[in-house]
């Protein structure tokens, strides 16, 4: 059934979004009209039925100090995890992350092998249960296809599961990228992607539901897997990436939540002027309420009730924090911004503010928030963006603070924003990019570059290189576990950058794990150089 929303000023106290698009003036608008057909508004991570398993282990390590996350953002030069006396020492499996030691028994990068691989196994299990119509099967092997995109861009040499309790041999990196383009391509029903695509055949639908995968959303992978090619395969394929990203920005209902697309700001203290009642734009994206919103194509569902699995707001906040916010239990004052990454952004960005939490603090009535337990004499709480060491006796307050994920007022260790796999804003840069790369000359990034800048209230730019559009995919990517990708497919991955100076070329890849190893009883071998 077709649904509208209508958007007035009394709708502001709700969940409510409009919208413009990027050919549109970015300007502000308190009345708009957007089609949401199907959108799901349950706890489904999925919707219900034969896929829920599957759609649902997604949240695994995702969105928190494990797994997928943790490989993917601490291993990059947007976050850290330091070490504060005894506290996230952990055997030094941070430091290791940041540093580029870590070895084939690290845990967190165990967990992303192990997680996927559960995944394919729910993908499988519902392939083969024949409780599918042609929609759910296609769904099912774009969901299996994008496990398997992280195992190859994590480990490059996996197996390839496609049947329950059925064994593989090991394949190469070049295999397992032609098994997840072969499933992609097939649930779009095409042979490839080209300048005019026709996604008729194609059993995916195109309706609306950031829980479900449709034509948009496989577009959207299949973009981030020819981006990569070259990484992948040593082939470019640059020009189809930027006709599949150029599909959903054409033809899509999805528009940039830019001026006058609003959601409530759930950190909004009530006796604390300051504190917008509103998130406007790029904020509004990575909302508590961001389940409805026009700018995500394919998210991942996270509640604070049943379906958990977000804790930024612990993994980063400093204990006494808690009584900022008013949160159920004390935060772990672990993750913070590294300096130099900060700093890359200009003031009056408007995503510095929405991405970052710095200065001195205040508790829920306004008052100076208090550690008693301070490095120095002033006890105010106070987050800087220098952190004076990695380990062992980096600073309590070091580092501002992951703060992208709106926080919530009484929140919960779990929160309630989802996390986006394919959104528009990424959907922009994927096509910027790929047609930069194709042609040779990266001031054609410019239009979707300036198109995000403009959204973000600052100026356009006249021109750009390779460093400076990787800077711009860092502002706009931060904390969305796509950093780790990004270095490498610009020959960043090598570089030093602060407490990191290790340059090892076949980090490249992870290392198997070395249970996994131990436990395939000779059918897996190690990664060279682990």
């Amino acid at each position: 059934m077709k649904k509208f929303i209508k958007l007035t000023l009394a709708s502001l106290a709700l969940v409510a979004y409009s919208c413009t698009d990027l050919d549109d003036d970015l300007e502000d608008t308190l009345t708009e009209e957007f089609n949401v057909e199907g959108v799901s508004t349950g706890s489904s991570g999925g919707g219900d039925g034969p896929l829920l398993a599957a759609y649902s282990r997604l949240r695994a390590g995702s969105a928190n100090n494990n797994g997928w996350y943790a490989s993917s953002s601490v291993t990059a030069d947007e976050m850290s995890v330091p070490q504060k006396g005894g506290d996230w020492f952990d055997g030094g499996v941070w430091i290791q992350l940041h540093r580029h030691t870590w070895d084939a028994a690290h845990p967190q990068i165990e967990n992303a092998y192990n997680d996927a691989y559960v995944g394919i196994g729910e993908c499988n299990g519902a392939l083969e249960s024949g409780n599918l119509d042609a929609d759910q099967t296609a769904q099912a092997r774009v969901l299996r296809a994008y496990y398997y995109w992280r195992l190859l861009d994590l480990y490059g040499n996996v197996k390839i599961i496609t049947s329950v309790g059925v064994d593989a041999p090991q394949s190469d990196r070049e295999t397992v990228y032609n098994f997840v383009e072969s499933e992609l391509l097939a649930a779009l029903g095409i042979t490839e992607v080209t300048a005019n695509l026709d996604l008729s055949a194609s059993p995916l639908g195109t309706g609306v539901n950031n829980y479900r995968i449709n034509q948009y959303a496989a577009l959207g992978v299949l973009s981030k897997l020819y981006l990569n090619a070259e990484v992948y395969i040593g082939v470019p394929k640059y020009q189809e990436a930027d006709w599949a990203a150029t599909y959903i920005i054409d033809n899509g209902p999805y528009v940039l939540c830019a001026d006058g697309c609003i959601a409530p700001n759930a950190s909004k203290r009530p006796s604390i002027d300051s504190d917008p009642e509103t998130l406007e734009g790029y904020a509004a994206v990575f909302a508590t309420t961001n389940e409805n919103n026009p700018e995500i194509i394919w998210s991942i569902e996270y509640t604070s009730t049943g379906l958990g699995g977000m804790n930024f707001a612990h993994m980063t906040l400093h204990g006494p924090s808690q009584l900022t916010y008013a949160l159920d239990a004390a935060p772990w004052n672990g993750f913070s911004v590294l300096e130099e990454f900060y700093n890359s952004y200009e003031d009056g960005d408007a995503r510095k503010e929405a991405n970052f939490l710095v200065g001195p603090q205040t508790d829920f009535t306004g008052n100076a928030l208090l550690d008693f337990a301070a490095d120095d004499d002033d006890l105010q709480v106070d987050y800087t963006p220098a952190i004076n060491e990695l380990e062992p006796n980096a600073q309590r307050q070091a580092g501002a603070r992951l703060k992208k994920f709106n926080f919530a007022v009484l929140g919960r260790n779990d929160m309630d924003n989802d996390m986006p796999i394919v959104r528009l804003g990424d959907v922009h840069l994927l096509r910027a990019e790929a047609r930069s790369r194709a042609a040779g000359d990266w001031n054609l990034s410019l239009p979707d570059v300036n198109a995000l800048r403009a959204r973000a209230n600052v100026a356009p730019l006249g021109t750009i290189d390779a460093d400076g559009f990787l800077a711009e995919r860092g502002k706009e990517m931060f904390q969305e576990a796509s950093r780790r990708t990004d270095l490498i497919r610009f020959g960043k991955w090598s570089d030093s950058w602060w407490e990191k100076t290790n340059s090892d070329s076949f980090r490249n890849l992870m290392p198997i794990p070395v249970e996994q190893i131990n436990a395939s009883e000779g059918t897996l071998t190690q990664n060279p150089g682990y």
